[in-house]
């Protein structure tokens, strides 16, 4: 059983998608924050997952194939449900753009390496990139809901705007990389 709870733990961010959708149609603050809190609570799970994994050495090849998919998913999801019902509208989609496309790219990228058994590693910039965007979402999820003395939705396209950068550095890294081994 204590080699699943990692695994667990990742489905769980898959599992808690459509309840994340769903909080968008409940009119008012309530449903800013219980969005908020299942995106805070599958970021809680995307640490642990991992961290559980590697400290009680249970790290699987589902594990490794499913942790990137249910980060990606949870990030698609609620950054299509914010440009849906405009909590990110304007110049914001842009960076949210940016996210999407590099994300299909890395993906499809790491893919093709691994049928060459070449190793596409998650760099530190890319943690950080990660970090911005999960901030970023958290204080759009909020949105208007925030106490007054809390910019959030500024602060969440500030942030937005960070990770659509650094996204695009990151990508341009991985592309590099992976067409040393592209034919």
């Amino acid at each position: 059983m204590k080699n699943q709870i990692p695994n667990l733990l990742t489905l769980s961010r898959i599992i808690v998608i459509p309840a994340l959708v769903a909080s968008f149609y409940i009119n008012g603050p309530v449903g800013n924050w219980i969005g908020f809190v299942l995106f805070a609570f599958a970021g809680v799970t995307d640490f642990f997952d991992g961290y559980l994994a590697r400290s009680m050495n249970v790290v699987s090849p589902l594990g490794r194939f499913l942790d990137p998919i249910a980060d990606k998913l949870l990030v698609a999801a609620a950054l299509m449900m914010m440009v849906a019902f405009e909590r990110i509208s304007g110049l914001a989609v842009l960076p949210a753009v940016i996210i999407m496309c590099r994300e299909i790219m890395v993906s499809g990228l790491r893919e093709h390496l691994a049928e060459l058994k070449v190793p596409l590693p998650v760099t530190v910039l890319a943690k950080w990139k990660t970090t911005a965007q999960i901030l970023a979402i958290g204080f759009l999820l909020v949105g208007d809901a925030s106490p007054d003395m809390i910019p959030s939705i500024l602060i969440g396209d500030i942030l937005l705007w960070i990770a659509g950068l650094v996204t695009v550095q990151t990508g341009y890294i991985y592309l590099r990389t992976g067409l040393k081994h592209l034919d």
